[in-house]
């Protein structure tokens, strides 16, 4: 009895309604063909319900389908919507990851160059753990119209390379769409500022807006490598002579997925991005975990000052998320061994963007990026070398204060990735990894790229840009600064209880200059620095 009960359970009803709707349609219309065609429509609707409630009773995939032919798709449809849902009704200004509503609005309202200005207070919890804030001077400076410029390049580097302050950090060619690309190249020439490829390679795309270019390196060499994916230095020279090119970085890890290689199917390898990337089409296009150009710090050293004699003497350095910190220390013994000093080292954090990576990798490997750029930053005081060479901060920077906190605890500049993503028009939707990006950023669907518009997109490049750096210099002007580059953690604070507060200068303790070579006493570097080896990774145990 109970299983002749079924068909008009909850959980079947649906099923049972449409196939009894359908066998009554039917029987109706030809009981009387002059109504046939009215009926058959519904027909044909309630007949393809009924088709799909079977299909959903067969299948084996989905165990809720089977319990609930029809209606459980309206479960999935829902799961579909819920990120965009969750957007646009729920979150609060302050809610919201990795980017808070409040943070997205001000990038797009300073691209479109429209008021940034907020009633009525800030809608921060300042009492709560973990509220941070700058220190504003009794004696402001007068604000200037300061761009706000670094030169990058140490002694042994023949062409230095003026950079602003904030640059466009690494994405490359392939994660981006074409237009993505030109409309962030011609936003960097039109603002004076750098605009990184990623590791994908130099394209076309970057070239043909003429703006100045930083030409990341990755365990790839994706367009300066032979045919068996080992380093080309002939093609690695050829591109790096470009004048467009202004300085060359080596990515050893990012901060999303660090320790992680990729592989780009077979079949996904393109005509252009086989000529771009210098691969094999017909071939998958492997990104190594690690680099097959060395193996020990001192081989990095030397592989660094390779590329810098190959570029013709332009700023060289290289791109990190800090990990077992003996390892950066070790390359600094390097360092020190083989005189070669990088003019750069940008720090990315486990915060960092990227198009797709492991859950594990994207939630809890890596160091963050505060921690990181502080820490190479005391590490290069530590053996006397803080002054030749710049330090960059790479991961969840779109703000001014993001900026200036960031320089307080060690960096001389910073990039951003997805700040210049929403500038574009980027609307956090999570769909990067599926080519299915709602506007056409981060997609090679000729189809959806083609709905982001480049000359439009250049000047909300350009804007954005402009007016945080504008933002930033009345943040350094309400501290009684005239530069970025006079911040220190003494600058700023954070709320460690709801009734206790800490100076940066207290969280983020300095070494004394060549503190680690005459012997420090500091936890967070003396034990490291001693398993530090310049002929391994390896710790000495």
């Amino acid at each position: 009895m109970e299983t002749l009960l079924l068909p008009f359970s909850p959980r079947f009803i649906v099923l049972t309604i449409c196939a009894v709707v359908t066998a009554l349609l039917i029987g109706i219309g030809i009981a009387d063909r002059k109504i046939f065609d009215i009926l058959l429509v519904p027909i044909l609707i309630f007949g393809a319900l009924t088709l799909l409630g079977v299909r959903d009773l067969l299948q084996k995939s989905h165990a809720v389908l089977r319990n609930y032919p029809i209606s459980a798709h309206i479960r999935f449809l829902l799961e579909e919507i819920r990120p965009e849902m969750r957007q646009y009704f729920f979150e609060s200004e302050k809610d919201g990851m990795p980017f808070s509503r409040d943070t997205r609005a001000v990038v797009y309202q300073r691209a479109k160059m429209e008021l940034d200005k907020r009633p009525f207070g800030t809608q921060e919890d300042v009492y709560r753990e973990g509220y941070e804030w700058m220190h504003h001077s009794v004696s402001p400076k007068t604000h200037a119209e300061e761009k706000f410029r670094i030169s990058i390049g140490g002694p042994d580097c023949k062409k230095p390379y003026s950079a602003s302050v904030f640059n466009i950090s690494a994405m490359s060619f392939g994660a981006l769409s074409p237009n993505a690309v030109r409309a962030l190249n011609a936003g960097a020439k039109k603002g004076g500022f750098a605009h990184d490829t990623g590791e994908g390679g130099v394209s076309p795309y970057h070239r043909e807006m003429g703006g100045d270019i930083i030409w990341e390196i990755g365990s790839g060499y994706f367009g300066c490598r032979h045919l068996d994916g080992t380093f080309d230095p002939e093609a690695f020279a050829r591109v790096a002579g470009d004048d467009q090119i202004k300085m060359v970085e080596l990515k050893v890890s990012q901060g999303a997925k660090p320790g992680h290689g990729g592989v780009l199917p077979a079949a996904k390898v393109s005509e252009e991005i086989s000529k771009i990337r210098g691969v094999a089409m017909g071939e998958d296009c492997i990104s190594p975990a690690s680099h097959r150009a060395f193996s020990t710090p001192v081989g990095m050293m030397q592989f660094i000052a390779e590329m810098r004699r190959l570029s013709g003497g332009k700023p060289t350095g290289f791109k990190l998320c800090i990990g077992h910190p003996w390892e950066f220390l070790a390359i600094c013994k390097a360092m020190l061994q083989t005189g070669i000093y990088p003019d750069f080292i940008v720090v990315d954090g486990n915060e960092g963007g990227t198009g797709a990576a492991p859950l594990e990798f994207m939630d809890h490997l890596g160091t963050p990026m505060r921690e990181g750029v502080n820490f190479v930053h005391n590490a290069l005081i530590g053996i006397n070398a803080r002054d030749r060479i710049k330090i960059g901060a790479s991961g969840k920077i779109a703000t001014a204060f993001d900026m200036a906190r960031a320089m307080a605890i060690g960096a001389d500049y910073c990039n951003s990735a997805r700040g210049f993503m929403f500038s574009l028009g980027c609307i956090q939707s999570l769909s990067c990894h599926t080519d299915r990006c709602p506007t056409g950023v981060a997609t090679q669907d000729p189809t959806r790229a083609r709905a982001l518009y480049v000359p439009l997109k250049i000047d909300r490049v350009h804007n954005y840009h402009h007016a945080t750096l504008h933002s930033l210099t009345e943040l350094i002007a309400a501290a009684g600064l005239e530069h970025p580059q006079q911040l220190r953690p003494i600058h700023f604070s954070q709320r460690t209880s709801t009734t206790q507060v800490q100076s940066f200068a207290r969280l983020y303790p300095a070494l004394r200059p060549g503190e680690l070579l005459e012997g420090t006493e500091d936890p967070r570097f003396r034990e490291a620095w001693r398993m530090a080896q310049t002929d391994t990774f390896q710790p000495a145990l």
